[in-house]
Parts: C-alpha cells; sequence; structure tokens
C-alpha cells in the first residue's frame, strides 16, 4: 500500500535574503556561517535542527544554495537492486518488524543459486549493482557471507556488490573468531565493493539501549566503518530519526560523522531515513512518536546539507519511506541524490506503509526532470555512468528514457554458470 502523507509544510522560494531579517540571532549568525563556508559547533547547529515554519524555509534555502554551489542541479541514481537472503534473525530489535524466528510460518532462507539467479536478473536489467542484507539467524555460518559473494561474481564478475551491515560484519567475525580487519580483508578479496553504513539508527548508546539492546554498540559501528574505510571499502553513512531520538541527537550523529569523513574520507553518501513506526513494538508500546512530520524531514535533509556539505557532499533522499512529494521538498532543501531503483524492497514495507517498493530508472528520471534537474545514472561510488537532457517529465519523456536504456544481453554480460 503506498503512504499517505498530510503535505501541509511548503516551501515557498523565498530566498535567504528576504527571509533573514526575521530570524533570531543565534539561526541568523548560524546560517550566516554556513554560508561562508565555515563549520558550524555543536550550538550553531543544534539552533538549525530545531528551526519550524518560516525558520525552517530559511534553513531550506541556505541548505539549497549550498546544495547548488557544491554539487549543481544533477541529481544522481542507480540502477540496483536488494537481495535479503534472508529474514530469520535472532536480535528483535523494537524498530523493526522483517525479522522473524526461525520456526515463523513466514521465515524465509534463499540458497545462494537464487541469490545469484536474482543477481543475474539485475544485470539483464541494467543494474550495475546489487545491494544484500539479511537477518542474522542463530545458526549462520560465519564464512556463509564470504560464499555469497562468490556466488554472485561467479555468475555477474562485473556487477558491484554493496553489503552486509556493520551489524552483519560483527556478527561474521563473532561466528569465525577472526579479526575484524581480517575479516573485512576476506570478504574484499571474495568482491565486497563497499558496505551500507545502515545500523547506525542513532549513534548514541543511550538511544541504542531504548531501541535495540541487542545491536552493535557505538564503538562497534564506529570500528567496523573505519576499519573498511582504511582496507579501501567504500560505505555509506545512515541516521534514522522519528523515533525517540531528539534533533540534539541528529546533531551529535552528524558531527560525528563529519569527524570520521575528515580522518578517513570513506563515505559516499549521507542518507537519512525515517522511521516506519506503524506496525512495530517501538511504536505500539508507546515509547516512540509516529514516525517523523514533514517538517522533521525537511529539518534533517537541509541540516545533513549544512553540516556535512564540505566532508560529505551527497545527500540521499529515501523515497520509499518519504513518499514523493516530501522527496520533492527534500530535493529542494539540500538533498541531490535518489537511491536505487531496488528492485524489491522487504525490510522498511513490513514495518508500515511505504511510497513503493521499486522504482524503474524512467521514473526516477522522470522524478527528477519535473523539478528542474539534470537525471543523472551514477555508479555505487558516484561516478557519472550517463546523463540526460533536463526535459518536462511526462510520457514521452518517460517513452524517450526507456529506448535510451538498453538492457543487457548475456552474451554481454560476462556470465559463467
Amino acid at each position: 500500500m503506498a503512504i499517505k502523507r498530510d503535505v501541509t509544510f511548503t516551501l515557498n522560494g523565498a530566498s535567504y535574503e528576504e527571509l533573514a531579517p526575521a530570524l533570531s540571532s543565534p539561526l541568523r549568525t548560524a546560517l550566516d556561517q554556513a554560508l561562508e563556508g565555515r563549520d558550524l559547533d555543536s550550538e550553531q547547529a543544534l539552533a538549525v535542527a530545531e528551526a519550524r515554519g518560516a525558520d525552517l524555509v530559511a534553513v531550506a534555502a541556505v541548505a539549497d544554495r549550498l546544495r547548488r554551489e557544491t554539487v549543481g542541479d544533477d541529481v544522481t541514481y542507480v540502477v540496483n537492486r536488494n537481495i535479503n537472503f534472508t529474514n530469520i534473525c535472532m536480535i528483535g530489535c523494537t524498530f523493526c518488524c522483517f525479522g522473524q524466528s526461525a520456526h515463523s510460518p513466514s521465515a524465509y532462507w534463499h540458497p545462494l543459486e537464487t541469490v545469484a539467479d536474482k543477481a543475474e536478473e539485475a544485470w539483464l536489467m541494467g543494474a550495475t549493482e546489487v545491494c544484500v542484507q539479511g537477518g542474522l539467524p542463530p545458526e549462520l555460518d560465519g564464512f556463509y557471507y564470504r560464499r555469497i559473494l562468490e556466488a554472485i561474481k561467479q555468475r555477474a564478475p562485473a556487477l558491484h556488490i554493496h553489503a552486509f551491515s556493520p551489524m552483519e560484519v560483527v556478527y561474521g567475525v563473532e561466528r569465525t573468531g577472526m579479526p575484524l580487519r581480517d575479516y573485512l580483508q576476506m570478504l574484499r578479496d571474495a568482491g565486497l565493493g563497499s558496505v551500507p553504513g545502515t545500523a547506525a539508527e542513532i549513534l548514541d548508546d543511550r538511544v541504542r539501549g531504548l531501541i535495540s539492546r541487542k545491536k552493535l554498540t557505538r564503538e562497534q559501528w564506529i570500528a567496523v566503518i573505519t576499519t573498511a574505510h582504511e582496507l579501501g571499502i567504500p560505505t555509506t553513512s545512515t541516521m534514522m530519526y522519528g523515533h525517540v531520538e531528539q534533533p540534539s541527537d541528529w546533531v551529535s550523529h552528524l558531527l560525528l560523522l563529519r569527524s570520521m569523513q575528515r580522518a578517513t574520507g570513506g563515505f559516499t553518501e549521507f542518507v537519512p531515513l525515517g522511521f516506519i513506526h506503524e506496525k512495530t513494538a517501538l511504536y505500539r508500546t508507546g515509547l516512540a512518536r509516529p514516525g517523523s512530520t514533514v517538517e522533521e524531514d525537511v529539518a534533517v535533509h537541509a541540516l545533513a546539507r549544512i553540516v556535512l556539505n564540505s566532508s560529505i557532499p551527497n545527500i540521499q533522499i529515501s523515497w520509499v519511506k518519504l513518499g514523493w512529494e516530501v522527496s520533492r521538498l527534500c530535493l529542494r532543501a539540500g538533498a541531490n541524490d535518489c537511491g536505487g531503483t531496488l528492485m524489491e524492497e522487504h525490510i522498511s514495507s513490513a514495518s508500515g506503509e511505504v511510497a513503493a517498493t521499486s522504482a524503474t530508472p524512467e521514473e526516477l528520471q522522470a522524478f527528477i526532470a519535473s523539478e528542474g534537474r539534470t537525471p543523472v545514472e551514477r555508479s555505487t561510488t558516484y561516478r557519472v555512468l550517463r546523463r540526460f537532457d533536463r526535459m518536462s517529465a511526462g510520457e514521452d519523456y518517460r517513452q524517450g528514457m526507456a529506448s535510451a536504456m538498453p538492457r543487457r544481453t548475456a552474451e554481454e554480460s560476462g556470465f559463467s554458470r
């Protein structure tokens, strides 16, 4: 079922100069400093994070200007497929409805052949990436992650494999007894191209204790990501918001990511992830608020642009969680990337209503062009693969893009069975 949101907050297109005189002194000082290219400290960033109403319109205007100056009017996306190889999980995060016990009638564990089939199918459909993640089955062999990589690479050697959250990496280390560095190097040698920076939620152990007591700690997440970067394995970075956290937690999280990026340079992007609440225990037990408001969505994306602009220039929207109309607002508030086509999505949609579980390249191109921005197909690491003329969205546009997106043949793919 498609997500339905009451989008009453709007961005009126006013310039920062028009709005600045009405701002409080702390907020105006922070925004002026951001426009000068200087870092905000935690107090200044909090003033930005807490802006709402007309103040938030000014914040969004600054974020949009910084986006334009830093990355221009391109909006990127990747043609990819999600592969969730199992939903069996022993962790029991209260914010997640994806994980199932091994005895649940809805539990599944795709064999390696099926995972390879899905990867091959994605490649033939034009994908350049597969994103592979799963639950944590209690009987998992720690070397199974390597076998997944090998199975995919045997079938589609040129496909980029973006796989295994820091939680999965920690689990693999625990199950094998290998040192973290050696384990990640083993995965890299088997074909791991990059690591999703999920399982971050909020990087504060107080918050983590409320929402996911059994999950990895803040320090473990940092260790996995930092070690991956040291080994030349890029990662994304994420933050889940709209549950028990507060704007001060957003600020601490983003400042930590900024510091890590300046030390390692390994983050490719930042992805704000709104909490999908409806079916989760965290919400049903009264601990969490019912997801983010639209103003919070805009505030988080704008804050991310303002805080991370000089260190992590790519800010991604999660259209699955936001819905298309709120995604438009976030593109006008600092975001410059639409993520992936996904082809299938199971984790967010297990917890409640989402906008969709897949999008075609043509649909993403049309959505981007309808905002007056330039659609650009990218690789996982933001190498430009294809740039499309900026055109008005519509059926002629989608048909033109469809003809411009050739699908691969088996002979072109270099598959071996």
